[in-house]
């Protein structure tokens, strides 16, 4: 199983052009992140979990030549504004791609992209095949999709457990009975937004006080904020076993 961290930023605190900050100014590439989403390759399934606003240049920039599935964790505009572009996979595979979504994630997407779900579609819109999902476990193509509710402010939104792997993005709040699916996982990426309290994403010291508590192997922070710090000191403050993802890392499991 490998993991691509597509990218690791979000539009929560986004700086104007003109900001001066230190990591707005940095030259390093870490510093330089798109709206947070992930990508799974497992064995010949692929799959991208959520479409922000930077899918098609995550994409062009992946090299991904397949996409067999689209997984939504949330409805948020910076989780789902491009899903317009999975239309380069259709005319590849000739098929449409399967979306898996809770209904309340469904119903927002059918109101933002109309067209795409219109009963006689315009030449060339996207063509998916939606799936309607709760919280039981799911499967794509035979790999089992586990998911976890976790709390965004008071927004329910699914993170997910895939073998060893568990993504838990946009979140604030996770009760013990859910932490029971997570434990035993041997790499996590986990919310971390900035130092400052915010009131839908944990801060740096509740993900790593999350963190310490899971233990895996290995914990990767995303969803970060130019009010964080830059890639290189924060990482001077963790744990071995935690870093800060970036856009591009690639993770084997």
């Amino acid at each position: 199983m490998l993991v691509t961290l597509l990218g690791t930023g979000t539009s929560s605190g986004v700086p104007l052009i003109a900001c001066e900050c230190e990591v707005c100014r940095s030259t390093d590439f870490r510093d330089k992140r798109l709206r947070t989403s992930i990508h799974l390759a497992i064995d010949e399934v692929s799959v991208v979990v959520d479409t922000g606003p930077d899918f098609r240049q995550q994409m062009l920039r992946m090299g991904l030549k397949r996409l067999d599935a689209v997984v939504f964790t949330h409805e948020h505009k910076d989780h789902t504004a491009g899903l317009d572009e999975v239309r380069a996979f259709n005319f590849r595979q000739n098929q449409e791609i399967p979306v898996y979504a809770r209904d309340r994630v469904l119903a927002q997407l059918k109101n933002e992209f109309a067209y795409i779900f219109a009963e006689h579609k315009y030449p060339g819109v996207p063509h998916i095949q939606p799936h309607e999902i709760d919280d039981e476990p799911f499967e794509i193509r035979g790999v089992r999709f586990t998911p976890i509710n976790v709390m965004h402010h008071k927004l329910p939104v699914y993170g997910f457990r895939v073998h060893d792997f568990t993504y838990l993005t946009d979140l604030n709040y996770i009760s013990d009975e859910e932490l029971e699916k997570v434990y035993g996982t041997r790499v996590l990426v986990l919310d971390a937004l900035q130092r400052q309290p915010h009131i839908s994403h944990f801060t740096l010291d509740e993900a790593v006080a999350l963190a310490e508590r899971i233990r895996a192997e290995r914990t990767y922070f995303t969803h970060i904020s130019h009010k964080l710090g830059t890639h290189r000191d924060v990482e001077n403050e963790l744990p071995p076993y935690i870093r800060l993802g970036y856009d591009g890392l690639q993770i084997s499991l």
